[in-house]
Order: C-alpha cells, then sequence, then structure tokens
C-alpha cells in the first residue's frame, strides 16, 4: 500500500484497522465456528457478542504493535531488513519511507507491496515537519535507519550532498524522535532508535601481511580454501574513528550525533557499523553487481589501481538478521560490528565472479578475463577493511550462514535470473553516471 504525505490517515485507527485486514481475520476465525453451531445463517446465543468481542480483542492488539519506522528501506540492504520485517512479525506495522533517488527501487519490494501491515511513504528524512508528522500519525515506538547517501565516488563529485543527507537528514530524524517521544506519558520507554552505519569510519588498516597469513578467528562466512588475513589488526568497536573519504566523514558525524542523543536526552539508541554487503537487489554502481552485469554484455571491468585494496564482505540477507536481531536483543546505548571476517582482494573477488557468470552462462572458464581493465585509483583509496564481530557472535549468537563464494554463486544466479530488473536499473539516468565515472580512466 502507497501512501504519500501529508494525506496519509494515522495508523492505527478505527478505520485503517478495517482497511488493513482486520475484517478478514475476524471472519476467518468467526464463520467456521458459527457454521459448526448453528449453521451459516444464525447466530447461536452461545456466539452472541462474540464477534464484538473478537473484534475489541483484534483492535487493541493491533493498536499495541510496534509501529517501525525503516529508513531507506526501497534501498539496497533497506528492502532486505523491510521484507525480513515484514513477513516475520506480521503484528507489527512497517513504515518504509524512502526518498526514492537513484538506488532506491519499490521493484525491490514488489512480493510485500500488497501485506497489511506494510505501508511505504515516499519522502525525505531532511524534512524536518514530515519526520515529525510521520511519528505523530504512525505513532511511531521504533525507527531502523538506513537511509542515506552511501557511494565514496558520489562523495568525492558531491560531498555537499551527503553531509546534507547524513549528517542533517539524521539528525532531523532524530529530534523528531525526540519531541515525539518525550511528549508521550511513558517517554521513551519501549523505545528505539537504531542507526546503521558503515566500518569505513574507522579510516584503514595497514596491509602488513599482503601474501596473507592464517586467520585467528573465523565464521561461518569463511572460505574454506582463501581464508586469509592481511594484517594483525581489525576494526573493534573501540577503534577510534579516523575517516578518510566525504562519505566516510558525514556518517561518522551521524553515529556521533546518535551517540549524544543517548548520552544528552537519554534516547535509547544503538549503533552498528557493517563491512562491505552483496547479494540481490544491489544497485550496479557497487563492484559485484557492476562486474555481474558487463561480464554478461562483453564490457570492460574497470578495476582501480592493481586491485589489492582488500574488502571483508557480508551476504545481505545475513545482515538483515542480524539487525533483526541487534534491533529486538541489543543493549541500549552500544555499538556493535557487524561482519563476515571475510577479507577478499578485490582482483581475487572479480575473478571468482568471471569465474562463477562465465560456469553459469554455459562459457569456457575464465573466458572473459581479458575483460579486466585497471584504471587510476580514485583519491583517497583506503588500502584494507576487516572487521572483528567477535562481539556480536558472543553477546547475542549471530555468525553469517554463507561463505564468500556460496554468497557469490547466489547473486550471480539472481542477477543472471533477474535481467529484467537489470535492466530497468540500468537504464537513462544510471548509464549517464556510469559514462561520467569511468569514461577519463
Amino acid at each position: 500500500m502507497v501512501f504519500t504525505p501529508p494525506s496519509v490517515p494515522p495508523f492505527p485507527g478505527d478505520r485503517n484497522l478495517r482497511n488493513r485486514g482486520c475484517n478478514r481475520t475476524l471472519l476467518a476465525c468467526s464463520e467456521p465456528l458459527r457454521s459448526k453451531v448453528s449453521g451459516p445463517s444464525e447466530v447461536s446465543p452461545v456466539f452472541a457478542g462474540w464477534d464484538r468481542k473478537v473484534e475489541g480483542f483484534l483492535k487493541n492488539k493491533l493498536v499495541s504493535m510496534h509501529n517501525i519506522l525503516i529508513t531507506g528501506g526501497a534501498g539496497f540492504i533497506g528492502s532486505h531488513v523491510v521484507r525480513l520485517f515484514v513477513n516475520k512479525y506480521p503484528e507489527y506495522h512497517i513504515i518504509n519511507l524512502d526518498k526514492l533517488t537513484y538506488a532506491g527501487n519499490l521493484a525491490n519490494l514488489k512480493d510485500i507491496e500488497d501485506k497489511p501491515n506494510y505501508t511505504f511513504v515516499k519522502g525525505d528524512i531532511c524534512d524536518f515537519d514530515l519526520m515529525l508528522k510521520l511519528m505523530q500519525d504512525y505513532k511511531v515506538d521504533g525507527i531502523i535507519h538506513l537511509a542515506a547517501e552511501s557511494h565514496v565516488d558520489r562523495s568525492i563529485k558531491d560531498p555537499f550532498t551527503f553531509a546534507h543527507t547524513n549528517v542533517m537528514g539524521t539528525l532531523s530524524l532524530l529530534q523528531a524522535a525526540k519531541i515525539y517521544w518525550e511528549s508521550l506519558p511513558e517517554g521513551y520507554e519501549g523505545k528505539r532508535f537504531y542507526h546503521i552505519s558503515t566500518d569505513e569510519v574507522y579510516g584503514a588498516l595497514q596491509m602488513t601481511h599482503p601474501e596473507g597469513i592464517p586467520a585467528p578467528f573465523t565464521t561461518k562466512a569463511s572460505s574454506d580454501k582463501n581464508h586469509e588475513a592481511y594484517g594483525e589488526e581489525f576494526f573493534l568497536e573501540t577503534t577510534k574513528y579516523n575517516p578518510h573519504s566525504p562519505y566516510s566523514a558525514s556518517k561518522a558525524s551521524s553515529d556521533h550525533f546518535v551517540r549524544a542523543f543517548h548520552d544528552t536526552y537519554g534516547m535509547p539508541t544503538i549503533v552498528t557499523n557493517c563491512s562491505n554487503n552483496y547479494g540481490p537487489y544491489q544497485f550496479p554502481e557497487k563492484l559485484i553487481p557492476l562486474f555481474i552485469n558487463n561480464i554478461r554484455h562483453r564490457k570492460p571491468l574497470p578495476v582501480y589501481g592493481k586491485g589489492e585494496n582488500v574488502r571483508d564482505w557480508l551476504y545481505v540477507v545475513d545482515h538483515a538478521r542480524a539487525i533483526d536481531m541487534i534491533f529486538h536483543k541489543g543493549k541500549i546505548a552500544e555499538t556493535y560490528n557487524i561482519g563476515g571476517f571475510n577479507e577478499w582482494k578485490n582482483i581475487d573477488i572479480i575473478k571468482v565472479v568471471i569465474k562463477t557468470v562465465d560456469r553459469l552462462l554455459g562459457r569456457p572458464e575464465g573466458a572473459d578475463l581479458d575483460l579486466i581493465t585497471y584504471v587510476t585509483d580514485r583519491k583517497g583509496h583506503d588500502m584494507r577493511y576487516a572487521i572483528d564481530s567477535r562481539k556480536l557472535q558472543k553477546e547475542l549468537g549471530w555468525e553469517p550462514s554463507l561463505q564468500f563464494e556460496e554468497g557469490i554463486e547466489e547473486m550471480v544466479k539472481w542477477y543472471l535470473d533477474n535481467q529484467e530488473w537489470m535492466d530497468h536499473v540500468t537504464s537513462g539516468e544510471y548509464q549517464k553516471y556510469y559514462e561520467n565515472m569511468y569514461k577519463d580512466r
């Protein structure tokens, strides 16, 4: 269901309860019992007033339900989180707020768009008046904040937009939540502001062992054959912030604002910092989906520098599971790192992707290795990221479910099976962006 503020009616309310499936639930409960007792056209005295009791019960249940606002819910990570919450928690009302910029795509959520506990609102987190109205109208008691400008290359070309969205947008959302929650009799009780951030706020780690060394710890995502570490240090929740790009600087600032609202006002906040995500519905300006699409169409694969930069990779479905767990069980005012502890050099990732795509397309192994094209490295390109997520493992029992090669297999299959989706998002403005970003490299 799609609504566009400010005409959106408040939820919950009598009219909305009926519109969102309560009558269907009531009939499903009552009609079989009525028929067994006295037939479909009569109401037994035993059940006199039963409808009213059930309707009252359902109404009260839904009035007290969790109303969760998920920002950036039409984007890559956000759409997976929205889908998980809508399907897993039918008693929740999930409000998906997204501006629908280049990377926000409602096609990501076609499978749940008609669910009775789901509402989409098109809007900008920088619009404070709208944020406050949404808090009040939907009686929001939980926020999962994913909306952000998130591409480093874009931030280098346009840092102002990143500061505006990532910093001021987060501040707008925080202030709206503060005003609304502090106006309630219960105050902050039962409320939660969960802010999703990036490992890039920590800066970069030294690649002291470019040849690779045995990993000091593993997860289920760790590759059997290729799992190595490229240095002794890892990002911890206590690692000092040292952002290098406009993007990471803007996210670092937003993280600080979230923590400040807890320390100053007592707002119940949580911050997580995640490693690189990959998986279905990822917008193809990111490395892996870009390369899957380019391999399929025999287009060049632009590799920055020598392709030696190291990243820690996390399958997006596993990230969504972690967000679910942290939102419900994470400790207030805590920070959790979410990562697969799964380091890969970019060039090695590209070779795995080429091998997988070629096999699934029936091409000879390595047929598309000739597409690799080395381009000038971008400014401020951090050498190595690697997350230590053992705090999350020990405290909440979470760890990834797929090894990297397994995740790549699933991701490539999805993109090859969903060419229509890919064609849609790679048309028009995106093509202009691609040409502008790489034409002189």
